[in-house]
């Protein structure tokens, strides 16, 4: 007796279909992780790169208050430098009204920033309405060092009235 006579002839074409079927699935899959260049080294091991400074963390609003004899919105900025050099900060400073209902615009630079030290500026915005809430907050951050070809530009932040 035969023992091939007892299968059916669709069972040959089945399993050929499902190797073709894995075949498509993962030979891409294989082809990116090859093309990658999928390296065996750790994440924190020499010559992988670290994740990218943002200067914006740098940057904080720490005081935001309504100068009495111009009605003129004053914001205090601080800047703790954590970049790998000595450069300038250019901060963009927002101002809007709660609910916001525009937004005004200003920039402070700091020069000479080394890593570790604090500098301060003061951003002068626009004259205020009288009891109307301000917002005041850093809305992007540029550093400028030696260390980098160029500005690097960030997203935004910021603090209530304080």
């Amino acid at each position: 007796m035969n023992a091939s006579r007892n299968v059916p002839r669709w069972q040959g074409w089945f399993v050929g279909l499902v190797g073709l079927a894995a075949l498509l699935v993962f030979a891409p899959l294989g082809l990116y992780v090859w093309a990658s260049g999928g390296s065996s080294e750790p994440a924190g091991a020499v010559g992988v790169a670290a994740a990218p400074y943002v200067p914006v963390e740098d940057a904080a609003v720490s005081g935001c208050r309504i100068d009495p004899a111009s009605r003129r919105l004053l914001a205090d900025i601080e800047v703790k430098s954590r970049a790998p050099g000595v450069g300038s900060y250019v901060v963009t400073v927002g101002f809007r009204q709660d609910p916001p209902l525009g937004t005004a615009q200003a920039l402070v630079r700091l020069d000479r920033v080394a890593p570790g030290i604090a500098a301060r500026g003061e951003a002068v915005g626009p004259v205020w309405p009288a009891g109307v809430t301000p917002w005041c907050g850093v809305v992007g951050a540029e550093f400028e060092g030696a260390e980098f070809a160029g500005p690097v530009r960030v997203g935004p932040s910021g603090v209530g009235p304080g």
